[in-house]
């Protein structure tokens, strides 16, 4: 279930903040689009991520993926419990709030599968702040082990 919010939630107002930082870690020099992401772990860790660019596009990685990833290789025995994530364009926060692109949203999904867990989803704008309650909410038939067999 996704709720839309006028105003970041109490439980999520630091963890978005933070996400809202890393937005001036990005590296973003050709899309000018800087997004920043904080993963919450289930010991109150907080990891964080910032998009990278290259100039041969597919080789660019999104907050999210970054900061996911960045958790899972460093705490490998902390399950993921929040994702927030937010974007600016020319040093301007995005009045619409910024969902995880597809890869991202299927690395969220087999976290969750990986964990047995759901993560909470925190997508911020200046205008509309919406909460999944899990990334299988983000994507409903999202490709998982149970393909892999016959």
């Amino acid at each position: 279930m996704i709720h839309n919010h006028p105003n970041v939630p109490e439980k999520y107002k630091e963890l978005v903040d933070i996400a809202k930082s890393m937005t001036k870690k990005s590296y973003a020099p050709y899309s000018k689009f800087n997004v920043g992401a904080a993963v919450l772990l289930s010991d109150g860790t907080i990891v964080t991520g910032a998009n990278q660019e290259n100039a041969a596009y597919g080789e660019c990685i999104c907050a999210e993926r970054v900061a996911l990833l960045y958790a899972t290789a460093n705490y490998p025995d902390k399950k993921p419990a929040a994702l927030a994530v937010a974007a600016s364009v020319n040093g301007s926060f995005t009045k619409n709030c910024v969902s995880p692109c597809g890869s991202c949203r299927q690395v969220i999904v087999e976290m969750e599968n990986r964990f047995n867990c759901n993560i909470e989803v925190v997508m911020y704008g200046t205008d509309q702040v919406s909460v999944a309650m899990s990334g299988a909410d983000l994507l409903p038939l999202g490709f998982s082990d149970n393909h892999l067999k016959k």
